[in-house]
């Protein structure tokens, strides 16, 4: 099985970052406009792309300041049963971020390109963070 990672270091406290992974507000200010459900351990979260498609995580793990995990349970064909995680620590009075997607079946171009979607949607993550102005999908400062 494939796994997409990436590690990135924020110039905020860890509070702040673990607030922006565990709220719809703070989602839907990184990842997509169109962020909603149940933000709590063992909720369902739906994030909607317009047409473009969807997904609803499970928020299987929440460990304040720590870690987040979600397993998909509904959108992509190989999205389906993987698992998102965010592992959080200070570094160098940073918030260092290591994030895996795992569970991919197969890494194939579609996997490569959520590879690439990922890594901007974490840089929205850090401006969120750093500046309180992400560019989630949706949002004025979203480039496609």
């Amino acid at each position: 099985m494939a796994a997409i990672k990436h590690l990135l270091h924020i110039d905020a406290p860890k509070e702040k970052v673990y607030e922006a992974l565990t709220t719809i507000h703070g989602l839907s200010n990184w990842w997509t406009k169109q962020t909603k459900g149940e933000d709590t351990l063992n909720g369902i979260i739906e994030f909607r792309f317009n047409d473009l498609g969807f997904n609803k995580m499970k928020v299987i793990e929440m460990k304040p300041g720590e870690s987040v995990s979600w397993e998909c349970v509904d959108g992509p064909p190989d999205w389906i049963d993987t698992h998102v995680n965010f592992y959080l620590a200070e570094n160098e009075n940073k918030t260092r971020v290591k994030f895996e997607h795992s569970g991919w079946k197969e890494a194939n171009d579609f996997y490569a390109a959520c590879s690439f979607s990922w890594s901007r949607y974490l840089e929205s993550l850090r401006q969120f963070c750093q500046t309180s102005k992400g560019e989630a999908f949706g949002s004025e400062g979203y480039r496609r």
